[in-house]
């Protein structure tokens, strides 16, 4: 009798402490276990680095800059070689991580911004409301999503918004970019947070704020987001490297960024090269895609796998 009673209380003692730990001090734990996630982050925080730092003084001041004759290999005077201009591939690579991380960046922030409260409306309100949302989100949806996102970049390109007044904006370069990534994007991460929604406002927390005299959009943004805002955070993590992807392929089909340099526009500057034997600049381009991609992949599986309250354990 005594040996049952004492391990009950060990149990419960283990499941109090697994009990006591929040989301997030659980989903770190879990994170700093895991070895190749936090691999995979030093390698994401080298690659922001780059991008903060690219341009400022402190790293690679100046890309156009000649500083060989064309078409040097690499040596190390130039790590990464020159191109047909003598200009630097490695100072060109730096300069394309600060492109393609802002792209996907301001990307991923305008996707959030549209995707967050249209799917909270739309799962809490549901009726008409809901109806039209997902209209909306099924019609784009229906489009192939590249040929959406170069239907809007080739729409926006050298378009000028309040034309003649002091507000004028010019969507060139990047600007068209990431407004095309942005917004083409939000649909996944509308529908996932509609589906959570829906599940949320039945629940205890939510009659208990109503009875309070609480309003829908104080419920919705003061209570419920909060509950679902560790899926936005996944969905950032999981879509970063597919908005890279698409700023290299846009650039690459030349509706992204001009007089400037990006992965994208090195993979269609050595295409042609390649033939000549000149391979440095397409494997430089094609192995920095490579780091950033399963970095953030990796890390992306990890952290949702340590965040979602549904596959939480006690480790």
């Amino acid at each position: 009798m005594s040996d049952h009673f004492l391990i009950t209380d060990v149990n419960d003692s283990s499941s109090a402490n697994t009990a006591g730990r929040s989301l997030w001090a659980d989903a770190r734990r879990k994170l700093y276990t895991n070895r190749l996630a936090m691999i995979s982050l030093v390698i994401i925080v080298i690659y922001v680095l780059v991008a903060i730092l690219v341009g400022t003084g402190l790293l690679a001041s100046n890309w156009d800059e000649s500083v060989g004759s064309a078409y040097e290999k690499p040596s190390w005077q130039n790590p990464l070689g020159t191109d047909i201009f003598g200009l630097s591939v490695w100072r060109k690579v730096l300069y394309g991580t600060k492109v393609s991380l802002t792209v996907a960046m301001l990307a991923s922030l305008i996707s959030i911004a549209i995707g967050l409260p249209l799917g909270a409306i739309a799962g809490f309100f549901g009726k008409w409301l809901d109806e039209i949302i997902v209209w909306l989100y099924s019609t784009l949806q229906s489009v192939p999503y590249i040929l959406l996102i170069m239907a809007f970049a080739f729409v926006l390109r050298d378009k000028v918004l309040f034309k003649g007044t002091s507000y004028e904006v010019s969507l060139a370069g990047m600007t068209a970019v990431y407004l095309a990534i942005g917004l083409t994007s939000w649909v996944g991460l509308c529908r996932l947070i509609r589906g959570e929604v829906m599940k949320h406002k039945e629940r205890e927390y939510v009659t208990a704020a109503r009875s309070f005299g609480c309003g829908n959009f104080y419920i919705i943004f003061r209570h419920v987001l909060p509950n679902v805002f560790h899926l936005v955070i996944i969905d950032f993590s999981l879509r970063f490297v597919s908005f890279i992807h698409a700023e290299v392929i846009l650039s690459y089909l030349g509706l992204g960024a001009k007089n400037q340099p990006s992965w994208g526009v090195m993979i269609d500057d050595a295409r042609l090269e390649l033939a000549r034997g000149v391979w440095w600049q397409m494997a430089a381009a094609t192995v920095a895609i490579f780091f950033i991609s399963l970095a953030l992949n990796i890390f992306g599986d990890a952290l949702r796998d340590a965040i979602d309250p549904r596959l939480r354990k006690a480790v």
